[in-house]
Formats: C-alpha cells, sequence, structure tokens
C-alpha cells in the first residue's frame, strides 16, 4: 500500500504561516466590513422607515376619509374606488400630486367611453376584454397622455368589462370616487396633516450628503496611507449615488408642493428655495468627487508624489459637506461650510506648490471644482464662487490652468480650469 507523501495539516499550515498572515489580515478586512455593512444596512432601513412614516399615516388617513365619504355621505355601497384613488394619489411621486389626481379623472374618463362604447357593440366576453384593454392604451398613447394615464384608462376598461354585467350604474360611481378619492388625498396633505417640507428634504439630504462626505474622507485616509484598495472602495461607494440623489429631487419636489397647497406651510417657501437652488451643484459635486477619487486611485498606483496638504484638502472638503447638510438643516447661512471650502482649496494650492504628478494635479483641479460646487450649493453665485476660488489658491501653482512661469525645475504638470 503506498505511503501518503502529502505534509499533515499542520505541517502545511506551518509552511505557509507567512502566507496565513497575509489572508488573515484579508479575512479580518472582508469580515469587518461585512459587519458595517450589516449595520449600514439596518441604519438605512430604519431612515428609511422613517423617511416613509409620514406618507404612511397620510394614506391611511385619506383612504378612511374616502371610504367614509363615499359610504355614508354620497351612498355607495361598495366604496372601493375611492379609497384606491386616495392611496393611488399619495402613492404617486411627491411633488406630483396635484397632476395625479388629474391624471387619475381623465384616465377613468377614457377607460369608461372605450367600455361602454365597445360593450354596447361587441358585449362581454374575454376577447372583448383583450381589444379594450388594447384599444385604451394605443388611444391614450396616441394622443400622448402619462404612463399614469394610460393605466388608469386600461384598468377602468378593464373594470367597466368585467363588472357592468352584474353591477348596475357602474360608470358614475367611479367618476365620483376618482374625484372624492383624488381631492381628499390633497386636502389631507395640504389642510389636515401637511408634513413640515423642510423636514422632509432635510430627511432627504441627509444621505446623499453624508454618502459625499463619507466617501471624501475614505478617499483622504487612502491618500495618507497609499492605500489602493481602499481609494477603489471609496470610488465604487461614490458610484452608487443615483438613489440618493433621486430621493433628494423628490422630496425637494413634495416640498416646494406642500408649501404652495398647504397655507399652514407657506411661511417655509424661502427656506426651500435653498434647497431647491443646491440640487444641482450637489450633484455636480458629487460626479467632480468621483472624478477626483478615482484620479486619487491612479496616483497611488502610479506611485506620484502625494504632498502632506493633499489629503487635508479632501478631508477639509468632507467636512465642508457635512457643515453645509448642517447650517441647512438648521436653516442658518451656510459660512461654516463655504469657510471651510476655500481651507480646502488653500491646501490644494499648497499640494500643488510642492509638486504633484499628472494625476495629482487633476485632484487639486477636482478639489477647486468640487469647492466652487459646494459655495455654488450654499448660495454663491457660480463667478463669484470662482473668485473666491482663486483668491483661496493663492499664488501657488498656476490659476485657472494657464503657462507655468519659467523655471529651472522640473514644471509639475498644470491643473486644468475650472469647470
Amino acid at each position: 500500500m503506498a505511503r501518503d507523501r502529502r505534509p499533515s495539516l499542520r505541517r502545511r499550515v506551518g509552511l505557509g504561516d507567512d502566507r496565513d498572515d497575509v489572508d488573515s489580515a484579508r479575512i479580518a478586512e472582508a469580515m469587518d466590513y461585512l459587519r458595517h455593512r450589516g449595520r449600514a444596512t439596518l441604519h438605512d432601513r430604519l431612515h428609511q422607515v422613517r423617511m416613509a412614516l409620514g406618507l404612511a399615516v397620510q394614506a391611511g388617513l385619506a383612504a378612511a376619509l374616502a371610504w367614509i365619504v363615499s359610504h355614508h355621505l354620497l351612498g355607495n355601497p361598495q366604496p372601493v374606488f375611492a379609497p384606491i384613488s386616495a392611496v393611488g394619489t399619495l402613492a404617486a411621486s411627491v411633488g406630483q400630486r396635484l397632476r395625479r389626481t388629474v391624471e387619475l379623472i381623465v384616465g377613468v374618463a377614457v377607460g369608461v367611453f372605450l367600455g361602454d362604447i365597445l360593450i354596447y357593440f361587441l358585449g362581454t366576453g374575454g376577447w372583448q376584454l383583450g381589444l379594450v384593454v388594447t384599444a385604451a392604451i394605443l388611444l391614450t398613447t396616441f394622443f400622448g397622455a402619462s404612463v399614469a394615464v394610460v393605466i388608469q384608462a386600461a384598468a377602468t376598461a378593464v373594470l367597466i368589462v368585467t363588472l357592468s354585467p352584474s353591477t348596475e350604474d357602474l360608470e358614475l360611481p367611479r367618476f365620483v370616487d376618482a374625484f372624492v378619492g383624488g381631492g381628499i388625498a390633497l386636502l389631507v396633505t395640504a389642510i389636515l396633516l401637511p408634513l413640515n417640507p423642510l423636514r422632509v428634504v432635510n430627511r432627504a439630504a441627509r444621505p446623499a450628503l453624508d454618502l459625499l462626505a463619507g466617501q471624501l474622507d475614505a478617499c483622504a485616509e487612502a491618500l495618507r496611507g497609499r492605500d489602493r484598495a481602499a481609494a477603489q472602495r471609496a470610488l465604487d461607494r461614490l458610484r452608487e449615488n443615483k438613489e440618493e440623489l433621486a430621493t433628494l429631487a423628490e422630496a425637494i419636489e413634495g416640498a416646494k408642493e406642500t408649501s404652495t397647497l398647504s397655507p399652514a406651510r407657506w411661511h417655509r417657501r424661502s427656506e426651500l428655495t435653498h434647497y431647491a437652488e443646491a440640487a444641482e451643484p450637489i450633484d455636480r459635486a458629487m460626479r467632480n468627487s468621483g472624478t477626483l477619487i478615482r484620479r486619487s486611485v491612479t496616483m497611488i498606483e502610479d506611485e506620484e508624489p502625494v504632498p502632506e496638504p493633499m489629503p487635508d484638502a479632501v478631508a477639509h472638503l468632507a467636512e465642508a459637506v457635512r457643515l453645509l447638510r448642517h447650517e441647512f438643516a438648521a436653516g442658518e447661512d451656510p459660512e461654516q461650510a463655504r469657510e471651510r471650502s476655500l481651507r480646502a482649496v488653500s491646501e490644494a494650492g499648497r499640494a500643488y506648490d510642492q509638486g504633484v504628478g499628472f494625476s495629482g494635479s487633476v485632484v487639486v483641479a477636482q478639489v477647486r471644482t468640487t469647492a466652487s460646487d459646494l459655495l455654488v450649493a450654499s448660495g454663491i453665485d457660480q463667478a463669484e464662487a470662482n473668485r473666491l476660488i482663486r483668491q483661496a489658491f493663492g499664488g501657488q501653482g498656476v490659476p485657472d490652468g494657464g503657462p507655468a512661469a519659467p523655471d529651472p525645475a522640473p514644471k509639475t504638470p498644470t491643473a486644468p480650469p475650472l469647470g
């Protein structure tokens, strides 16, 4: 019998002690990431619950009131459509509820019209139902209706065809319920239970701004430690920002709608203007920060010099984002955020003066551009923001990407101009 010449498990482990140390570190890092991800996921879910709490209470109240009005006041024995219309209006994209109510009524009108016409000429049945739905979708699409109108028309046509034979006079209650449900939904959001629009926007802005600040902090630490993997993780996480930005944009639209419809919230209009005007520059800051972090990854890969002020500049940007969120939430003029943005530019100028490589010059330029975006988000005019950026950058390097002055030492690459 052949003897097994493979080393024992203990010996095999012993032969790879050095490798095991590396693997253990990687496994520990992966486990830390998973634990953090689990906590972050729970935190995100709780935040989403808090965000949805107001809408859930509004929808419950609107559905109950729509049923009571339709059943007790209008005498509808089966007031199904009124609560559905109320919830459908509230479930629409925040900021489009008035439009959603109109769409519900238009869709109902089209569905009732097509359903009645085709039932009169063709009767009821499976193929008639299919024909009615097809006609409703094609007709509303031809006239350029929104997706909500198309769906509502098709759904109403289905109800008319399937329920008309067993339910008399279905058409008028359907119209009335659409009016009642949509109207009560607007009444709840505007008069009975209007949400604080500023609080809604603050909650929606927090994930987007925290994401940006967190990944800029991670990039700063990666530059200090020349940790390419950490910089890449920050870049990957920042790229997953579509949901946060979409939530912020939707919340701003909803807050503007609430402050327009609700007399109790009219005094919030001026405060909401800050957020409404800040949405676009915040989006630009996200994209420019992505370029900054991507170039930081390349800078570490290419072993370019990382002057000490460069990580500080990126960290100051992160703090400027946090200050912007805090001062907006407090309803204050974001002076501290502006000061920190300019400090980031000043540190970037020092880093440029000490000498950077090609990717380093791009990082410097992106610090300037992102700081400019944050200044605009804080309420400063773009031209004034660019002037302040140039002033903060000082005499270091070459402002605006102009040609460098003659120097016996090798020239550092020129930073691109402000975007």
